[in-house]
């Protein structure tokens, strides 16, 4: 009998291709709704101000002008996931996001100029734009408050995938019982015994063996053990567990401090995985090799990090 499909709320942090076509389904709607909306609004300002131009001209300004903000927002995704926005980087982030915000208006002028005035051409006329400055200082009053909204456009939507896709944090470690520490004896400082050779060294740390997941409304643990492979994403790491993957935020390096290092190996600058969930390893022409999970998937292993599975060969 087969299983019934996932719902697609479910389907959707993980299909890329879904994501895909939504995300640039969601932009063109944007864009064309602006577009259409802001050469209504253009029309009537010439119409108050007694200026007459051609039925076209307006529809191709707001065009090009949409063009050229649909190539800048790839940049725009990029930056702002190089300078995360979040209160805690928000003093030393948000500087450099006015900076980019100088850059966006400026290529999205010097962009829609160019497409306009080949635009123009192609139809037999010329076009004749106001001074740089002028129309730059004017064009940044409107940019800076659509880079803004792009902004937040995606720090909302990362939100919404991180409550779709769950978020793990290290469960806390318990605290001794309150017994324990009131029957060990106080020693005064003058009759510590001397360090020794035989002196026992302190235990490790702790290292955690489940994680709590939130998702939506929903919270449930997941096992160490149970994480297939881990992959950098950005400020997150990403556990695939059972064609699941759950973002903890952290750092891939440090965050394999706290997994055992007898079965959590890296195996790539972005990626470690579980020696014991490794089925196939296959090496490839150019010295590196491709892991292939016993979930079915699949993790790149680099050629500098292949020592690393020399125990799961012995």
């Amino acid at each position: 009998m087969t299983a019934p499909a996932p719902a697609w709320i479910d389907r959707y942090p993980h299909d890329r291709a879904l994501r895909r076509r939504a995300e640039v389904s969601f932009w063109a709607v944007v864009l064309l709704v602006q577009a259409t909306f802001n050469t209504v609004v253009t029309r009537i300002e010439l119409r108050s101000a007694g200026r007459t131009v051609a039925a076209w001209e307006p529809l191709l300004w707001e065009l090009t002008s949409a063009l050229v903000v649909a190539a800048l927002i790839p940049a725009v995704v990029a930056f702002e996931r190089r300078f995360v926005l979040r209160w805690g980087t928000l003093r030393r982030h948000l500087p450099w996001h006015v900076l980019a915000s100088v850059a966006y208006c400026t290529v999205h002028l010097a962009g829609m100029w160019a497409l306009r005035h080949a635009g123009y051409a192609t139809l037999g006329e010329r076009y004749q734009p106001p001074s740089w400055w002028a129309q730059w200082g004017y064009e940044y009053l409107k940019d800076v408050r659509s880079y803004a909204l792009t902004v937040c456009a995606l720090v909302s939507y990362r939100f919404l995938l991180l409550r779709l896709q769950g978020e793990a944090r290290v469960l806390d470690t318990p605290e001794p019982p309150a017994s324990q520490v009131q029957d060990v004896p106080e020693t005064p400082a003058a009759q510590a015994p001397a360090s020794t050779p035989e002196t026992p060294h302190a235990p490790p740390a702790q290292r955690p063996e489940r994680f709590l997941v939130r998702k939506l409304r929903r919270e449930f643990l997941i096992a160490a053990g149970d994480i297939a492979w881990l992959q950098a994403q950005a400020n997150y790491v990403g556990l695939h567990v059972n064609g699941h993957d759950y973002l903890l935020r952290s750092t891939l390096t440090d965050f394999l401090t706290q997994l055992d290092p007898s079965r959590f190996v890296r195996v790539h600058r972005s990626y470690a995985v579980n020696l014991d969930a490794i089925a196939v390893i296959e090496p490839l022409d150019s010295g590196d090799a491709r892991l292939v999970m016993k979930d079915g998937s699949s993790v790149p292993c680099s050629r500098r990090y292949r020592d690393g599975l020399a125990p799961r060969a012995g």
